[in-house]
């Protein structure tokens, strides 16, 4: 009895503005807030706020028998709260249902697993408990930034109570198997790995709009019968997704809405298939082997590797020089800075650093800067002045310990009437604690 299940990703990068060395030590004001505000206004739009509507239509119309995923990164939930609050009223709506699951994943989506375990584990427990205070519910499943993923990923993830991870099916990973089971990670046999069915996936999100495929237009009946043509072979077929796909990456005058609004009852008029989200797969339907990925993995392009971020010496300069300062940062503490420590690490920085892609970016998720060098000067600009900030703040600190360590003590007065001095601690004594 095949199942299907659909989960989304919903991300919004902060972008930073045109930041030179002349700003350094000026200013501090690193994000682009009418870009940002212009972009996210436009997305919900065209986007979040009509799919929504939709699918809250299709759960309506079906009952417990439509469902579907959302990882929204924590960038994602800023940006709605401070340009559009209503979309984040209508995600809470489709929680409302019961019909939706959420699933975690780092709040900057950040590759902070490649670099910082720690940071990982920050970000991810700050995800789910806002995930939790917003939606209802803590997250059991997890999908990582750009699915990237290796064999180390579920044991961590295990550690923070999570019973299962999505990533891509890739077939250098899969070699003869199909996507289209419930496997084990070889490093955690108790947890659950859903893999993506990648040509089922992208026929949505990238081709659905291309008139020059052989398989244009896409109807909703045609789309299901090649899920049908799996029933004898598959036990879920899991299609994960862009979220951009639907009015901005396919405009609505594409037909997407359509689509989709007629693609719920084309699957489910084969009886054998129904809906599950990523959490019932992985408690209902029982895993069929082990899936080893040694090597990092992730949906991107056809090589499913991390090229995109991390394929040049800009990109790694940049992303090593960020996390350098990772240990110093969270022991300043300080809000703010660790606020714009999490966005700086957002993975669309790296992407726009790019050479490999730069003219590859897709309509909906452009550069905005006018070369791969720009964007670096432009990062690295930041990270300077944002490290002048930290060294400020640490050396502020140092000033206020020393001179709460001088500043003497005296005792209540005597039996005379004259202050007394306080005697020296003893060693092994408590120290009087200070804080920065």
């Amino acid at each position: 009895m095949p199942a299907l299940c659909l989960c989304y990703e919903v991300h919004e990068p902060y972008r930073l503005c045109r930041y030179t060395v002349f700003d350094m030590g000026q200013n501090s004001l690193y994000e682009d807030d009418d870009h940002n505000c212009d972009a996210l206004l436009l997305t919900a739009r065209t986007c979040y706020l009509p799919m929504n509507d939709l699918l809250l239509k299709l759960i309506r119309r079906h009952g417990k028998a439509f469902k579907v995923a959302f990882s929204i990164s924590g960038t994602a939930l800023d940006q709605f709260e401070q340009y559009a609050p209503e979309v984040v009223e209508s995600f809470q709506a489709l929680a409302d249902t019961g019909n939706v699951e959420f699933v975690a994943e780092t709040a900057p989506h950040s590759l902070a697993f490649l670099y910082s375990r720690d940071e990982f584990d920050i970000q991810v427990r700050e995800q789910c408990e806002r995930i939790k205070r917003l939606f209802g519910k803590k997250p059991t499943t997890f999908r990582n930034t750009e699915f990237v993923y290796n064999n180390d990923l579920p044991v961590a993830l295990e550690k923070l109570g999570f019973k299962a991870v999505l990533a891509e099916g890739a077939d250098h990973v899969l070699g003869w198997r199909s996507p289209n089971y419930v496997y084990r990670p070889i490093s955690t046999p108790r947890m659950r790995l859903l893999l993506r069915n990648s040509s089922l996936s992208t026929d949505i999100g990238l081709r659905f709009n291309d008139q020059g495929w052989d398989q244009w237009p896409l109807t909703a009946e045609k789309y299901a019968s090649w899920c049908h043509s799996f029933a004898a072979s598959s036990e879920i077929i899991n299609i994960f997704n862009d979220y951009h796909s639907f009015g901005l990456r396919n405009p609505r005058e594409s037909g997407i809405f359509d689509f989709m609004e007629a693609l719920p009852a084309a699957l489910l008029a084969h009886k054998d298939f129904h809906f599950v989200t990523p959490a019932e797969a992985a408690r209902k339907i029982d895993a069929v082997g082990e899936v080893d990925v040694p090597e990092f993995m992730s949906w991107d392009d056809e090589g499913r590797d991390l090229t995109a971020w991390l394929g040049n010496d800009m990109q790694k300069d940049a992303i090593h020089t960020l996390y350098a300062l990772a240990p110093r940062v969270r022991k300043v503490g300080a809000p703010d800075l660790a606020r714009d420590f999490e966005r700086l690490q957002t993975s669309d920085h790296f992407h726009y650093i790019s050479t490999k892609w730069f003219a590859d970016f897709l309509s909906d998720r452009p550069n905005p800067f006018d070369s791969p060098y720009d964007a670096y000067i432009t990062y690295m600009n930041v990270l300077a002045d944002f490290e002048m900030r930290l060294t400020a703040m640490e050396e502020a600190a140092t000033e206020a310990g020393k001179t709460t360590r001088k500043t003497p003590r005296t005792t209540a007065t005597g039996t005379a009437g004259k202050k007394r001095a306080a005697p020296a601690a003893k060693a092994g004594g408590a120290k009087k604690k200070t804080s920065a």
